[in-house]
């Protein structure tokens, strides 16, 4: 890791320019996914997400399935936005496409009937922590990401193309790569309106 921790999270941002230029082995970039899915937490430890990473054609055709299919949506508007954005993310290096596995979700409501509607929201939220710990290790790494959901126009054909078991249930798509321009100023909300503190 080639920053630390504070660090990675603070300069972790949307990098919509990206490139396949990247240092990172593919290996590395197995290892960040393998450490995220083994230690980031989950309600009732119930390890729910499910990763599914695309390099090289894979990640090619990811955006090429998305690209289709927001054409589909489009119909005869004008594309030429969309399609400059589509081509952004397919100049990137990989994608990682974040599953639930929704048989987990559904066992755990039958075994606890009390906490049944939290499920599905404990999910998401499990969902979300892997894409942080992923999208910062990714940061620290030197690598440039974003988070985007086509879901659920482009589910159907993801997961016919990668073999994806239906109880999956597709929550984010983030590509990555090089970093080949940097992202705007962010602005920051007073944090004396976002946080009380009691003794």
């Amino acid at each position: 890791m080639t920053k630390d921790f504070y660090t990675a999270i603070k300069e972790r941002r949307s990098y919509y320019g990206i490139n396949k230029e990247v240092q990172v082995s593919d290996e590395k970039i197995k290892e960040i996914v393998e450490f995220a899915v083994k230690h980031t937490p989950s309600a009732f430890n119930s390890q729910s997400s499910r990763l599914v990473v695309l390099t090289g054609s894979a990640h090619d055709k990811l955006w090429d399935i998305t690209t289709q299919a927001l054409r589909k949506a489009v119909g005869e508007g004008d594309f030429s936005g969309t399609q400059q954005k589509m081509d952004s993310f397919k100049a990137g290096y990989g994608s990682i496409l974040f599953f639930e596995d929704e048989s987990v979700v559904k066992s755990l409501q039958e075994q606890f009937a009390t906490y049944a509607d939290n499920f599905p929201i404990w999910s998401q939220q499990t969902s979300g922590m892997h894409q942080l710990v992923v999208w910062t290790a990714l940061e620290a790494e030197g690598l440039g990401a974003t988070l985007q959901h086509y879901n659920p126009l482009i589910d159907d054909e993801v997961k016919k193309e990668w073999n994806v078991p239906s109880n999956w249930k597709l929550i984010a798509q983030m590509p990555f790569g090089n970093p080949a321009a940097q992202p705007g100023d962010k602005e920051f909300k007073p944090l004396e309106d976002r946080i009380k503190f009691y003794k």
